[in-house]
């Protein structure tokens, strides 16, 4: 899929006042992340980061570069650039916004807001050791097929939660990321007539 044909189903979708996977509950704390969509070779992909072990919150885990919504920003879409800048170098006047999704909640106690952001040209990446141990970007068309999304209900503290999971490779993408990609892969999901 190229940026053209991602702009159609993008816009072709009205976007949900809420996500459907999200779980309810008060305290929250607000979180942004980018979606960050590079066309490599006239294909888009995404990219991602894993997480260094040395941190105390998701060691190793595989992300999109974001974090908490600071007093400072002004909103979940200046957090979401302001982190992808400090984590892995793209600066945000390289970054069209396309969009945001409905917040995100997770079991671990954040509402997270994704910001779907084109990439306008290429850049080099530059890693922030304490936050990133390594980045790297996967075909947003290996996401859109159904058979390498999955779900599967586990219990945590008495309570069924949804956990999504995506093996890529030799990574494993699960949780919030799984759940915040197979949103943006059924929204951007049409029948083949309206193509």
């Amino acid at each position: 899929m190229d940026q053209a044909e991602f702009r159609l189903r993008f816009n072709l979708h009205p976007l949900a006042t809420q996500d459907p996977a999200a779980i309810p509950h008060l305290g929250l704390r607000k979180a942004a992340v980018l979606i960050p969509l590079q066309e490599i070779q006239g294909e888009l992909n995404l990219i991602l980061t894993q997480r260094p072990m040395h941190l105390r919150a998701h060691p190793g885990q595989i992300s999109f570069p974001g974090g908490k919504i600071e007093p400072s920003d002004s909103s979940a879409i200046t957090a979401a650039l302001r982190e992808a800048e400090e984590e892995i170098g793209l600066c945000r006047e390289n970054v069209e916004v396309i969009g945001t999704f409905p917040a995100h909640n997770t079991f671990t106690g954040f509402e997270i807001t994704p910001v779907v952001g084109m990439i306008k040209q290429d850049f080099a990446l530059r890693l922030d050791p304490g936050e990133v141990a390594d980045c790297f970007t996967v075909p947003l068309s290996f996401f859109i097929e159904p058979q390498n999304r999955h779900r599967k209900q586990f219990l945590r503290q008495g309570r069924y939660y949804s956990v999504h999971f995506i093996p890529y490779q030799q990574r494993f993408i699960w949780g919030a990321t799984a759940a915040i990609i197979d949103h943006l892969c059924r929204h951007l999901s049409l029948p083949e007539e309206m193509l």
